[in-house]
């Protein structure tokens, strides 16, 4: 039997041997893990595009405001998001029905991670030029 399930054999916190074969689905802990690897993609996103249109623009305040935005709307507004998914019951968070609905959020979190770093740089570079 343990030839036959091979790397799916691990060992516990003593030493013994656990088996990952039954872990139990948790939408609530894949939900908030998307959601750190977001934040930190988004911020790292954020830095990079901002610094790059501070060397772009002559002594603009406006990137600056950016990263404002990050601190005042983006963390509280993936917290609001992350806490639909936390208030689930444990039959709940182990439901494979939620499948569809866990990859609709799991695509939002990404596309506003990856897309509003450069849409809020890009708006606030086009106000900038405009005044």
């Amino acid at each position: 039997m343990d030839k036959a399930l091979g790397n799916l054999i691990g060992k516990n916190e003593a030493g013994g041997p656990r088996s990952t074969a039954g872990a139990r689905l948790d939408w609530r802990r894949k939900m908030s893990d998307h959601i750190a690897y977001a934040l930190l993609a988004y911020t790292g996103l954020q830095i990079f595009v901002t610094m790059s249109a501070l060397k772009t623009t002559s002594g603009s305040i406006m990137p600056y405001f950016a990263l404002v935005i990050l601190v005042a709307a983006i963390i509280p507004g993936c917290r609001l998001f992350e806490k639909r998914w936390e208030v689930l019951s444990d039959e709940e968070a182990a439901d494979p029905a939620l499948a569809s609905q866990f990859r609709r959020d799991r695509l939002f979190v990404w596309i506003a991670a990856l897309g509003l770093p450069f849409l809020i740089t890009g708006l606030l570079k086009g106000l900038a030029y405009i005044i």
